[in-house]
């Protein structure tokens, strides 16, 4: 009789899983780097083993010399046979020595597409089965696991697999063949310029999303108006209210209400007040989770995921890859409250809570069949062992959990109409009545506090003085991280578990840079030329129309192949259509290439003869330094770290006034600093950077 085979996504899940799972001791085997784990369950022998994520990647089949494109033939290959990958190597050996002593599979992977697709490819490829038992489980808490193990499927869900082959397909013939063609459009049609340049089915249509916006910053036209702002005092407490029409276009009609306003004191003509409820936020999705944490603490989407992967691998938060906002009752609400009771950041609110006659979550709109919301356990952890940035990530969604269990907040908004003969102007004040769910949630709020005084309708105020406000409209603001993330969300581009890797990725490749995006110039040309020449290859309705195919093979109403077939004679056409215009894709490409790399030289302004700062490599050495545009006539150089990415802050040193720039490490934290080697502020600089 053999064993029963577990295997887990990664380490930390096969670890909780044997330990939850184990009647009596747990042996942990150490081999080759790699730990298992040995354990008795009803009186039968299990080892648990875990993968490392995805142990199979797609690949071309077949292989030759230099790249070519179109290639629509591929296989699975194991990811150690990619280069940067072989340290996966260990678990794929690991898993192949344990399956000839098993005689049953458990699929423990995380319950989605990707979850699915990982183990599928392990059981078909290294069990040499296509199908085994399913436990489905969203936190990794022992009770949650046990009652998993107990229920668990008989088969894995292949619904959930088809569509994600069909996702990995679809993005494997998207991104291969067109980050094929941009790259040999660019290097057949230049003898110097030489990128890999990338696109993808959802990372092209994102990066024309970005670059739209930056076209209409870009070619926004301020329009100047005037406002008048009146100040007044009522029993020593000074007022402010604005003029009813809020906006002067002319300012000669401004100039005309500020001379009749001139020296006269207002009337209060009418008060207004309502009070309103505001209800408690709904439970953490995803996109919510990213676009909160970017807002809270400037986390990017990808940080944002990593850091609560963190604590579900702990079992400190459900699963973080969830499209619902609904916090069923199964999870045992008064569990979790009596557990973050325990809690000193937590522990007069949850205790409220449970005073509750009953607690019912405002639950939101949106589903997740898989998963629930993401929620704080009732595993809790010491906080004190956390680190900083996942204390953080750990304190939202804590206080997010308790919140949407909270009464609702009752605020009050109070309007005064002040009059100077027929102007009028508005006063306008807010306050809390009663906070409820915003006293656990006040570190991530920033409701605006203005009191108004007693007034009564009749009594005169004293005006203290009217500004005349000269003001211009302004652009749509740029899209942030935690914005850009909501915004594909509603335009249906990607999915919750792609869009921050995406959005990483046109980092990555220099298409776009800041917390506040702005596309970059290669990045720009990049977009340009495809929507100009190839526009279907940036096309969100070619992307959605894709992902509503994927949802169909989910839901049993189309078969994959199909959607493969489809797509690969769409993409078919696209690649003819690249190559018919090929050298004018190549030229534009590389003319924004070089004017890119120009752009990402430039340093600042010299400070000796008002020429360029450019980052400039030595013949010699090969060394980096910076040195002026206008050498040999102005020999102007500064030094420059010999590691790392460095960018242009567009901003000087506050003590010596020359350009400061950010480094960029792989593996450690990003730097500012003066290029002046002599600036005062580096007195007691740290030297190891």
């Amino acid at each position: 009789m053999g064993y029963t085979l577990i295997i887990a996504e990664k380490p930390d899940a096969a670890r909780r899983i044997a330990e939850a799972l184990a009647n009596g001791k747990l042996k942990v085997v150490r081999k080759n780097g790699v730990e298992y784990y040995e354990f008795t369950v009803n009186g039968k022998k299990h080892v648990c083993a875990p993968a490392v994520g995805h142990l199979f990647v797609l690949s071309p089949l077949t292989k030759g010399k230099g790249w070519s494109y179109p290639i629509f033939s591929y296989e699975w290959v194991p990811t150690y046979t990619k280069k940067g990958k072989e340290w996966t190597r260990k678990y794929f050996e690991n898993i192949k020595e344990l399956v000839d002593g098993a005689d049953e599979f458990i699929d423990a992977a995380d319950v989605d597409t990707e979850g699915e697709v990982l183990l599928y490819n392990i059981l078909r490829f290294i069990c040499r089965v296509k199908d085994a038992k399913r436990m489905q489980f969203s936190t990794l808490t022992k009770d949650e696991l046990i009652e998993s193990y107990k229920k668990m499927s008989d088969h894995i869900f292949f619904s959930m697999l088809e569509s994600g082959l069909t996702r990995h397909e679809l993005d494997w013939l998207w991104g291969i063949n067109l980050t094929r063609a941009l790259t040999l459009a660019l290097k057949n049609n230049s003898e110097k310029g030489f990128a890999i340049l990338s696109a993808g089915r959802v990372q092209s249509p994102t990066l024309n999303l970005l670059l739209e916006r930056e076209l209409e910053i870009r070619n926004f036209k301020p329009r100047p108006f005037w406002q008048l702002e009146l100040h007044a005092k009522v029993d020593g407490n000074e007022i402010i209210a604005m003029h009813q029409k809020e906006k002067f276009w002319k300012r000669e009609e401004a100039d005309k209400v500020l001379m009749e306003c001139k020296g006269k004191d207002a009337i209060v003509e009418k008060i207004k007040k309502k009070q309103y409820s505001q209800k408690p936020p709904f439970p953490f999705n995803t996109t919510d989770l990213q676009a909160e944490a970017y807002a809270a603490f400037k986390f990017s989407p990808m940080q944002t995921l990593q850091i609560a992967e963190s604590l579900y691998q702990q079992g400190f938060i459900s699963y973080p890859r969830s499209a619902s906002q609904k916090l069923p009752p199964t999870i045992n609400y008064e569990k979790i409250l009596r557990a973050l009771a325990t809690l000193k950041p937590y522990e007069k609110f949850a205790k409220e809570l449970l005073n509750k006659e009953k607690l019912i979550p405002n639950n939101g709109p949106k589903d997740d069949a898989a998963h629930p919301s993401i929620y704080a356990t009732h595993e809790v952890p010491d906080l004190t062992k956390l680190t900083p940035q996942q204390r953080k990530i750990y304190d939202l969604i804590a206080r997010r959990t308790l919140a949407t269990f909270a009464d609702e907040a009752l605020r009050e908004s109070a309007n005064a109409i002040l009059a100077i003969g027929e102007n009028k102007f508005v006063a306008v004040g807010r306050r809390t009545i009663k906070a409820g769910w915003t006293e656990i949630y006040s570190p991530y709020l920033a409701f605006e506090e203005q009191i108004l005084p007693e007034l009564k309708v009749g009594q005169e105020v004293k005006v203290i003085r009217i500004n005349l406000l000269t003001k211009e409209t302004k652009p749509p603001p740029r899209y942030t991280q935690g914005s850009i993330i909501r915004e594909l969300e509603k335009r249906n581009l990607g999915t919750r578990a792609t869009r921050a890797e995406i959005l990483q990725t046109l980092y990555d490749r220099g298409y776009i840079v800041g917390k506040s995006i702005q596309v970059t110039k290669l990045g720009e040309t990049v977009a340009k030329t495809l929507k100009e020449l190839v526009p279907i290859i940036v096309s969100e309705e070619l992307t959605r129309h894709f992902e509503e195919e994927m949802e169909q093979v989910f839901n049993g109403k189309k078969k994959r192949e199909e959607v493969v077939k489809e797509a690969k004679e769409v993409l078919k056409e696209i690649l003819e259509e690249f190559k018919n215009r090929e050298k004018e894709i190549g030229k534009r490409l590389l003319e924004g290439l070089v004017a890119s790399r120009k752009d990402e030289r430039k340093i600042g302004v010299c400070p000796n003869c008002k020429s360029e700062l450019r980052i400039i490599f030595s013949k010699g050495s090969g060394k980096r330094f910076v040195g002026c545009s206008n050498y040999p006539n102005c020999k102007t150089s500064f030094p420059l770290p010999s590691a790392g990415k460095i960018t242009a802050l567009n901003k000087n040193c506050e003590v010596c006034g020359l350009p400061v720039i950010q480094v960029w490490r792989k593996g450690k934290r990003p730097f500012k600093m003066c290029i002046n080697p002599n600036c005062k502020i580096k007195e007691n600089w740290n030297k190891s950077k």
